[in-house]
């Protein structure tokens, strides 16, 4: 149960930042507009890249050679360090929602929706990256339940930000409760981050 928990927590802490995506579900909550459909494509896109990186880091785990293992875990600790890093030096967040214009038809929002999804390449640096990487090393049952707790993470997220965008939008637009939130990831990360170093040295 303890994987369920680091994958929702470690999905929460990598989804939980301002980007375009996020920003696009939260105007489509405000503008009442296919909301379900939004938030829906969202959360099955991450459940699909979240298990395509652990299952590509699971199956082609005999391609890791000690110094690939090697490699690839270094990549992960600049990657972590990058992301802490990109947390650290924000100073202050503007975050304009757009509540005005003309509703998009339906086929319009499915378009923006998948665009805003996988042509965002930290998506797939996130989940099949991210995820699969740091998955690679735990046995097929935890990676099952690391997956799964993470992808709850994104339901359970992307739901709550377009259904409350309304009463959300006025906090997200807060500098104190984003660096409130920016500190516990950053802590978190930082966490993971000395986990995966541990990894390197060993």
């Amino acid at each position: 149960m303890s994987f369920l928990v680091l994958g929702f927590i470690t999905g929460m802490s990598l989804i939980f930042a301002i980007g375009a995506q996020n920003i696009f579900v939260v105007e489509q909550g405000l503008k009442k507009n296919y909301i379900f459909i939004v938030c829906l494509i969202c959360a099955i896109s991450d459940f699909l890249l979240i298990f395509l990186g652990i299952f590509l880091f699971h199956y082609f785990d005999n391609f890791f050679t000690p110094l690939i293992e090697l490699i690839l875990n270094i990549l992960l600790l600049i990657f972590l360090l990058n992301f802490i890093w990109g947390k650290i030096k924000i100073k202050k967040n503007k975050i304009e929602f757009s509540k005005s214009g003309k509703n998009s038809s339906f086929f319009q929002v499915i378009y923006k929706t998948i665009g805003f999804t996988y042509f965002n390449p930290h998506v797939y640096s996130d989940t099949v990256f991210f995820l699969g990487n740091f998955s690679k090393d735990f046995l097929i049952q935890q990676k099952y339940l690391f997956g799964i707790g993470a992808s709850i993470s994104s339901i359970i997220f992307f739901f709550t930000l377009g259904y409350l965008s309304k009463y959300l939008s006025n906090y997200l637009k807060s500098d104190k409760i984003w660096k409130t939130i920016n500190l516990i990831i950053i802590l978190f990360m930082s966490c993971l981050a000395f986990y995966v170093l541990a990894n390197i040295l060993k």
